[in-house]
């Protein structure tokens, strides 16, 4: 007898065995729990990964750096089965502006703002030719004047629209067209003190022989030609500011990325020749990089529009068409047509704000430590009620700390240093708007110091 062959076919026989009852248990897993979302933790370079069972895939996380391992809320059947929270030993990086708490207004919205471009759509470069900016999308130029005119924040009527990717190529390109080609000497550029970080860096980036930095607006005390960055309300400390300078030969920016009512009242619809704005502070998409500007001046609007020719041909229509469908979605819910979230998105985003505002400076007035701005209120016509500023950062203050960024560094806390505004170490920039589960750990940190 063949012992051998006779133990080979019964191995095969139980390893069938095991297989498929292996199977079913794999597949009764699946029914039960494939509404579920798993989430694998990896703590190697800070990455965090999800997986979702139902789908066999694994996509990465668009959050912070993630110091140690994140806990996230489990799902099934849409319902929360677990709270978000980060460990209490996590590094938490507020040092950028990435809005990621207007994530969970979004979520509520759904579909409501998805797109569907077929592949043969929008394969050109041109989207209007008639155009000053030929590669803006008229739906998105629509949505943009339609916005403003809703919030009450610019009169864009009697503007050109340039479109941009961010407000950063925005910036550049204004350099670009408020520079003469033909000057002696490059244009100056200044801001006041504290100007927003990369005003500086992007100026000095290119080296370009067309413009150069020339520091604080304040300071400035040369007769030359000059470019003046305004930015209102500021990024970093939140104040309005005018110009300051006021000589011949100057040229004025005014930059209203946060002129919007969930950070500030709207007091006055702005009407200045050159005008920037940008989708990821009024709605929190970021990663769409879709900015614009509304520019009086035909001769710099062709002149950006040149530089961003030059520089990207064009700026992407999907993101165009998608900051358009978002603008709308929000412009909707005011027209009587609802978001179907409950709560439309400059009360959620501006509710949102003030809570944290609060809750901030509760927190420093507890102790001696820090210190922060104090906002005066103004009437905002588009609440039509009085009220003050929540801006999206808070310039913090360090009382007894001669380097606050490095203080608060030990504290496993990543802030932006005030000397790249401009102003002192003893002040720093921490971003209000990244996650809820972020803000409550900076806030309970605060509280133990």
């Amino acid at each position: 007898m063949n012992v051998t062959g006779i133990s080979g076919v019964r191995g095969r026989r139980v390893n069938r065995f095991l297989f498929w009852v292996t199977l079913n248990l794999v597949l009764v897993s699946f029914y039960i729990y494939g509404k579920r979302r798993v989430v694998w933790r990896a703590e190697e370079l800070g990455a965090c990964f999800e997986s979702k069972k139902n789908m066999g895939s694994l996509e990465m996380m668009d959050n912070n750096i993630c110091s140690g391992r994140r806990v996230w809320e489990a799902e099934e059947n849409g319902e929360k089965l677990q709270k978000l929270h980060l460990p209490k030993d996590s590094i938490i990086n507020l040092d950028h502006g990435d809005p990621t708490m207007f994530e969970s207004f979004w979520r509520r919205v759904g579909d409501k703002c998805s797109i569907l471009i077929p592949g043969w759509q929008k394969m050109s470069y041109f989207s209007d030719v008639r155009n000053v900016c030929w590669f803006l999308e008229p739906e998105f130029a629509d949505e943009v004047r339609k916005m403003h005119q809703l919030v009450g924040n610019a009169i864009a009527d009697d503007c050109y629209i340039v479109v941009g990717t961010g407000s950063t190529q925005l910036f550049q390109a204004v350099l670009y067209a408020l520079s003469p080609s033909d000057a002696p000497e490059p244009m100056n550029v200044v801001s006041t003190v504290p100007y927003y970080s990369s005003f500086q860096s992007v100026t000095e980036y290119l080296k370009s022989g067309l413009y150069t930095w020339a520091g604080d607006a304040f300071t400035y005390d040369s007769d030359a030609p000059y470019i003046e960055l305004v930015t209102s309300p500021n990024n970093p400390d939140g104040y309005f500011k005018e110009p300051v300078v006021n000589r011949a030969g100057g040229k004025l920016v005014h930059d209203l990325a946060y002129y919007w009512p969930q950070y500030t009242p709207i007091t006055t619809p702005a009407d200045h020749d050159l005008m920037l704005f940008t989708v990821s502070k009024c709605t929190g998409h970021a990663g769409t990089r879709i900015g614009w500007a509304l520019v009086k001046d035909l001769d710099v609007a062709r002149r950006m529009t040149k530089f961003i020719e030059l520089n990207t041909i064009g700026v992407s229509k999907d993101s165009q068409l998608r900051a358009a469908k978002v603008l709308r979605a929000v412009r909707d819910a005011y027209d009587g047509e609802g978001s179907g979230t409950g709560e439309r998105f400059f009360e959620f985003s501006r509710r949102l704000m003030a809570e944290r505002w609060e809750r901030l400076r509760d927190a420093v007035q507890k102790g001696t430590l820090f210190s922060l701005p104090d906002y005066s209120t103004s009437f905002c016509n588009f609440i039509k009620e009085t009220d003050t500023a929540h801006p999206p950062f808070a310039w913090l203050k360090c009382e007894k700390e001669a380097d606050c960024e490095s203080f608060l560094k030990r504290h496993k806390i990543l802030v932006r240093s005030g000397k790249y505004f401009g102003a002192g170490l003893e002040y720093v920039r921490i971003s209000m708007l990244d996650r809820d589960e972020t803000f409550d750990l900076l806030i309970e940190r605060l509280l133990e110091m």
